[in-house]
């Protein structure tokens, strides 16, 4: 009999174990995978099957990390491998947490900022100018209250660290805090137990500056990245306040009452009246009515229902009234199947910053042991009082290598890049966007709203022998224009572009699913598909129809005869030929993936030159087209408008939204281009290689000041200068060495793109 629990590594799914513990290879926690929920991750081995792995799952209710997705709790809490704050699995759409963390993190940030300010002027400028007697107390007062208070969630999170034998960039920052906050309180009340060597006019300098300074810098990091996290949740939410609360049940008696959603069962009965949405998936069992489904399927069109026909929650019922029986509710919906989708892709990125994260935490060690190495030698080898001189230079090593600049580099450049692309309307959500879009050789693209301006319009009107245009509009027109329906909306419109005075219709009367027949001066008029004017016994002329790939047709028939055919279609973007065109000289393949029907698929990606290409497709559709490419190794970016394109975009190696298109898909995307426009992207990967090139030479800033630094703070220099590295230069020379990082990112304001 199989062990009910077994633990497996998120890095290494080969080993399996019935116990908790460390991974035999990486050292990462073994995590927990039983019962039915056992999911093996994906992994280079050769003997495993790359299209059948998945994560871990996590359900709802659940909290998750969002850099350590093999972290799941029942509760809410931080993450004991990197302090993150956990987030819900799938929030919820009065879950506010993330936001709520943001302010939190934020007030600290601006109240440590002036206090920090202050000091770092009193410390490095002397302004204003304080006696030598007081200035220590007065520093203390300031620092107090940034390193006790703002800094306070740094240090949970470095006694985790510690606690779970986690190190990260929170055990060094904890700890270079301490220190130089320790040390300097010490050197402020009992001046006296150091060395005269270290006394000028019986005062020891002291480094509370260092210590808030590295408390501002490393709080400006958490502000920015707090920003873009807690904006993650905001497309799951758009997408669970599409279903309504209430459901219309009708009782076996007969009755009817508005219920909560929750209490509807399979099976049971709901009224959907014109104007609502669907609460459920189901079927209908009596009623007309026309369902815009756009926000699923991607249609531009609304599709008729009529009994017997399905209809899924979260659309919106447009015109007649529905009675629909349940056959899915709750987490077995469309809907709800597109949040998990959404949810479980953003989350789907995080091996990378594990990675991240394991290099931070050697460098952490490999920081410790040089200011342990730094105190043992100097006490061992060094000048009377050879302690102290080794206490201080190893609190100078930890303070030189505190990684406020290492931890600003990619934010800085990435609040820069976001400026630059804002200019040229690209809204980058995160750095990960930023790194990767340079990267990208595969784009796929939703067709309508994306290449196409997603409403249908008259194409062209073909008049029957003895008609004229304006004849065949005045009719079409005249009795459509009391309708909501896009097709006839787009007739209207077309009539009234072009001059022609309407009239009110009499006898009116609705075909649904076929069309609608009225009486216009006196002569009755038949307007819809094909189907209405035979059923009508209208004949037709299939020469009126010519090449009707690609093209909604609507026939019309006044006084039993065929007055004309009007084509509609939804026209291709002014902008989309020489977009798509870029992109392919540029070496990236682009890839048509749209729920609507192949004629117009086909035809559209005729005309933009476009080989490959999926219709029909539904939102998951799309979701295994992109997970399709990335297994055979492209680097996949997703552009797309609709809510059903959301778990593509947010699965994609970067997501590009249409700004024009849904909020939904906005929140779900990395990238939003503002105006809908596809040469966006263009200007997207010059952003991306511009600030990806600004973080590379941050980060190299930052570890070239940490390679030349810790050994300067270290005293290598002392046997052959007599020059030590004091701690209150150490603190000027990492704020300088932050200082530069910032400047540096700021010259990527005047990038060419």
């Amino acid at each position: 009999m199989s062990p009910t629990h077994q633990y497996t590594c998120a890095m290494h799914p080969e080993l399996v174990k019935d116990e908790p513990g460390d991974c035999e290879l990486c050292g990462m926690h073994l995590e927990l995978v039983s019962g039915d929920t056992r999911q093996q991750r994906s992994t280079d081995v050769s003997h495993a099957d790359k299209t059948s792995q998945k994560p871990a799952l996590a359900k709802a209710g659940q909290y998750i990390c969002a850099m350590h997705p093999e972290i799941v709790k029942d509760e809410p809490g931080d993450c004991p491998l990197c302090g993150m704050q956990l987030e819900p699995v799938i929030p919820t759409d009065d879950d506010d947490s993330g936001r709520k963390e943001y302010r939190k993190m934020l007030l600290r940030f601006l109240v440590s900022l002036p206090l920090s300010a202050v000091l770092l002027s009193i410390a490095m400028f002397g302004f204003p100018s304080i006696p030598d007697d007081i200035q220590p107390w007065f520093e203390l007062a300031l620092a107090t209250p940034v390193v006790f208070w703002s800094a306070w969630p740094f240090f949970v999170r470095a006694v985790q660290s510690v606690q779970n034998r986690s190190p990260n960039m929170w055990t060094l920052i904890g700890l270079g805090v301490s220190v130089s906050y320790t040390y300097s309180l010490v050197a402020t009340i009992v001046p006296g137990i150091f060395p005269e060597s270290l006394q000028t006019d019986g005062v020891v300098p002291v480094y509370f500056e260092a210590a808030s300074v590295i408390v501002t810098l490393t709080l400006l990091g958490q502000v920015l990245e707090l920003r873009a996290r807690a904006a993650t949740g905001d497309a799951i939410k758009g997408l669970l306040g599409l279903a309504p609360k209430t459901a219309r049940r009708i009782n076996a008696d007969g009755s009817e009452e508005d219920v909560d959603l929750a209490q509807i069962a399979v099976g049971d009965i709901v009224r959907v009246r014109p104007g609502e949405k669907v609460p459920v998936d189901g079927k209908v069992q009596s009623g007309t009515s026309v369902v815009d489904e756009s926000m699923l399927t991607g249609e531009p069109v609304p599709v008729d229902k009529a009994p017997g026909d399905d209809v899924m929650g979260g659309t919106v019922n447009a015109t007649g009234a529905l009675v629909v029986r349940a056959d899915q509710i709750g987490s077995g919906t469309v809907l709800s199947r597109v949040v998990e989708m959404v949810a479980t892709a953003q989350r789907s990125r995080a091996p990378m910053q594990r990675l991240a994260d394991s290099v931070a935490g050697v460098f952490v060690l490999l920081v410790l042991s040089a200011a342990v190495v730094t105190l043992i030698v100097w006490g061992i080898f060094g000048p009377a009082p050879s302690w102290v001189f080794g206490l201080i230079n190893a609190v100078a090593v930890l303070i030189i290598a505190c990684p406020c600049a290492l931890g600003l580099a990619t934010p800085m450049a990435v609040m820069v890049g976001t400026g630059l692309g804002a200019r040229h309307g690209v809204l980058f959500s995160d750095a990960e966007a930023m790194e990767n879009l340079r990267r990208v050789d595969t784009v796929v693209v939703d067709k309508t709203g994306t290449l196409t301006v997603g409403k249908p319009t008259v194409g062209q009107v073909d008049p029957a022998s003895g008609v004229t245009t304006a004849e065949v509009l005045r009719a079409a027109a005249s009795v459509n224009q009391s309708s909501e329906h896009p097709l006839a909306k787009a007739i209207t419109t077309a009539a009234i572009d072009a001059g022609v005075e309407l009239v009110e219709p009499d006898d009116f009367d609705a075909h649904p699913g076929f069309g609608v027949s009225a009486k216009i001066d006196g002569k009755s008029v038949v307007v819809g598909n094909i189907d209405l004017l035979h059923d009508q016994g209208i004949e037709t002329n299939p020469e009126l129809a010519g090449n009707s790939v690609g093209r909604t047709l609507v026939y019309v028939a006044v006084n039993g005869q065929e007055a004309g055919v009007i084509e509609l279609l939804d026209e291709i973007k002014e902008s989309s030929p020489a977009a798509v065109k870029a992109l392919q000289e540029d070496g990236v393949t682009v890839v048509m993936a749209t729920g609507d029907a192949p004629g117009p698929a086909q035809v559209v990606a005729n005309e933009l030159g476009i080989k490959d290409f999926y219709a029909g497709v539904r939102p998951d559709d799309k979701l295994q087209i992109v997970t399709d490419l990335q297994a055979d190794g492209h680097f996949v970016a997703m552009a797309g408008d609709g809510i059903n394109d959301a778990p593509a975009l947010a699965k994609a190696d970067v997501g590009i939204a249409m700004g024009t298109g849904s909020d939904i898909a906005i929140d779900s995307a990395a990238v939003t281009l503002v105006k809908g426009d596809l040469h966006g992207i263009n200007s997207a990967r010059a952003i991306s290689s511009a600030t990806v090139r600004n973080m590379k030479e941050n980060l190299g800033f930052a570890f070239v000041y940490n390679s030349v630094g810790i050994p300067l703070a270290a005293g290598v220099l002392y046997p052959f200068t007599g020059l030590l590295l004091s701690p209150m230069i150490a603190a000027a020379a990492m704020s300088l060495s932050s200082v530069s990082v910032i400047t540096n990112a700021l010259r990527l304001r005047r990038a060419k793109i």
